[in-house]
């Protein structure tokens, strides 16, 4: 997923190394809770490769190793903060079947390149029960390929329009209003003369925000995944000219930030608190942002009591919005020697409703589950709980496809900058090139 990482710590690693490598360095691996030899003494250790947070992963790790009574310890290992990069380096190990990758967490897009390349361990229908049952099925969705569940869901999310109730009382506007659309906001940001943040920079955030928008005017970028490079393109469409339409009348209007191409998720929340600031479209982890820059004195103390949310806004009046999904699953490797025992064990531990509220509480990323948006410490310390689970609930997940590299890159190439999106004209230019790409006609 893309929604950011808010630390600086950053690790990378190299390509799965054999059995004869990883005991050359037996002593540092295990030194730092990596890896163990075959034949040392304790429990065997199921690596988990992680994606970078402030330390909720490895949280859970020690409680789950606890939890095993001496059966197995569990250690993480950080992935880089990109996702795109995150996906590189798994790529890179699992195509080299590495035995040392136990377990994942996976940006929903890349389940379904992963399990069609044979690089995950499906889940028995009694193994994925559990792991599924009151589970949004937006999450179960984007673990599973081809009628089998390769990752569990382990936190789910979605953006929200932030927006300052000031900005929004002098504009005149009710954001919660049912028929609240792209096209008031942006009025109202004009007449306001304040920006709207977005991120459009040339990444997957910019593909989440298009996929959003095409999502919520009824129509889809890809489907028929499973034909392969004949999969149905269908960006082309009246849907998809709509969301072209209200990009380029952002892009081009007084409301766009000035580094709109290249802002991402940090930069487009920094707009929000500028003296120009009125609405952002952004995930959860905005609220617990905010509150902690007020704290810390990096922003104004009263901006935090000056923010409102409420559900992504409406590409028309009459249809509903999609918003965007996003979230982690974890996934086993299918090569990793404890991939049918011990490592089903530990997903259930890691993605159990009690460890899906503590990292919700630690790191402000939203559970799997929507019951849990009802228990009174999230409530408490996320107010805004009960509209992250309906949108949640509501969200459109980006196109579940083994080439979805391919068709998330095809897309940014054609529509970015977003001051040059042309509605008559994009989307029948990506749709050409989606194909062009996908039969490999064409280099991204």
């Amino acid at each position: 997923m893309v929604e950011p990482i808010r630390t600086r710590t950053r690790y990378g690693g190299g390509r799965g190394a054999g059995r004869s490598v990883r005991c050359a360095v037996a002593a540092v691996l295990v030194a730092s809770g990596l890896a163990a030899c075959g034949g040392d003494a304790g429990p065997p250790t199921l690596n988990w490769y992680i994606n970078p947070d402030n330390g909720g992963q490895a949280k859970i790790a020690e409680s789950c190793t606890k939890a095993a009574g001496g059966r197995y310890r569990i250690a993480t290992s950080l992935l880089p903060s990109d996702a795109t990069q995150q996906r590189e380096q798994l790529v890179r190990r699992l195509a080299a079947k590495d035995h040392g990758l136990d377990l994942m967490s996976l940006d929903p897009v890349f389940v379904a390149e992963a399990a069609n390349a044979g690089f995950l361990r499906p889940f028995t229908a009694s193994e994925a029960k559990p792991l599924t049952d009151g589970v949004f099925p937006s999450a179960v969705q984007s673990s599973t390929w081809e009628g089998k569940l390769y990752a569990a869901p382990f936190w789910a999310n979605t953006q929200l329009l932030w927006y300052r109730k000031s900005v929004a009382k002098r504009a005149g506007i009710d954001p919660d209003a049912p028929d609240f659309t792209w096209d008031k906001m942006i009025d109202a940001a004009i007449r306001t003369n304040t920006t709207i943040g977005v991120q459009g920079n040339r990444y997957e955030g910019y593909m989440v925000w298009i996929n959003a928008l095409i999502a919520s005017a009824g129509g889809r970028i890809i489907s028929h995944a499973e034909r392969g490079d004949d999969a149905t393109i269908e960006i082309d469409s009246p849907a998809g000219r709509e969301a072209a339409r209200i990009i380029s009348k952002l892009a081009r209007s007084s409301a766009a930030s000035p580094t709109l191409s290249t802002d991402i998720e940090e930069p487009s929340r920094a707009t929000i608190n500028g003296p120009r600031g009125g609405f952002l479209l952004n995930w959860g982890y905005v609220w617990r942002a905010e509150k902690g820059d007020a704290a810390d004195g990096v922003i104004d103390k009263n901006i935090p009591n000056d923010l409102g949310w409420a559900r992504y806004p409406r590409v028309n009046p009459q249809q509903e919005s999609k918003p965007p999904f996003g979230g982690i699953e974890v996934g086993i490797g299918a090569y990793g020697k404890h991939r049918n025992d011990l490592a089903i064990d530990a997903v259930r531990c890691i993605t159990s409703p009690a460890n899906m509220k503590q990292y919700m509480l630690d790191e402000g990323n939203a559970a799997a589950r929507p019951a849990i948006f009802s228990d009174p410490d999230i409530l408490k310390e996320f107010p805004m709980a009960p509209l992250m689970r309906d949108s949640i609930a509501a969200a459109a997940p980006r196109p579940a496809t083994p080439y979805y590299p391919d068709v998330s890159g095809a897309v940014q190439n054609r529509w970015h900058p977003p001051a040059s999106v042309n509605p008559e004209t994009t989307p029948r230019g990506s749709s050409d090139f989606i194909r062009q790409v996908l039969r490999g006609q064409a280099l991204l």
